[in-house]
């Protein structure tokens, strides 16, 4: 059986970036069973409400959803239980250091298969205020309102 490689993107968090300030990001490893494994090889998972807590000095995310394997039998996971990072533990430190901080977390940004294991980008991040929300927004809205004025504009002139 061929190895598997490259990367292939199995659910990303798209309210992180809207709901926080995105600081340092980290790539970690997860600690699945088998059950997990088959289950996100079907392209099905959900990281809205995930975040990392540390325990004992290990990091844990918590909240993420995967579900159960169809054809799994009594051995099957829970959908929503702990789940262990595999980080170094110099990286470990950093982010305990930093989770100390008043008003940092961390946040799940990605779930993939990289070169056939399963891998998490997390990252270290500020809560947004709702004004910080609204701004970010209306630059978005300015930025997309100014690239069509512009594309009109040449759009005119090779006419």
């Amino acid at each position: 059986m061929a190895r598997e490689t490259g990367r292939q993107l199995i659910a990303s968090n798209k309210k992180a970036f809207h709901n926080y300030h995105v600081m340092d990001t980290f790539e970690a490893g997860l600690s699945l069973m088998g059950t997990e494994v088959k289950s996100l090889r079907e392209g099905k998972a959900s990281l809205a409400d995930g975040f990392a807590t540390f325990y004992n000095g290990e990091l844990y995310i918590e909240n993420i959803y995967i579900p159960e394997y169809l054809n799994g039998s009594w051995t099957n996971h829970s959908a929503r239980r702990r789940r262990k990072l595999l980080l170094h533990r110099e990286e470990l430190a950093k982010m305990e250091r930093k989770t100390q901080e008043a008003g940092l977390t961390i946040v799940p940004l990605s779930l993939y298969f990289l070169n056939g294991r399963a891998k998490l980008e997390i990252a270290i991040a500020k809560g947004k205020k709702d004004w910080d929300k609204r701004q970010t927004l209306r630059e978005k809205q300015d930025n997309r309102e100014a690239l069509r004025a512009m594309r009109a504009r040449n759009r005119g002139d090779a006419a």
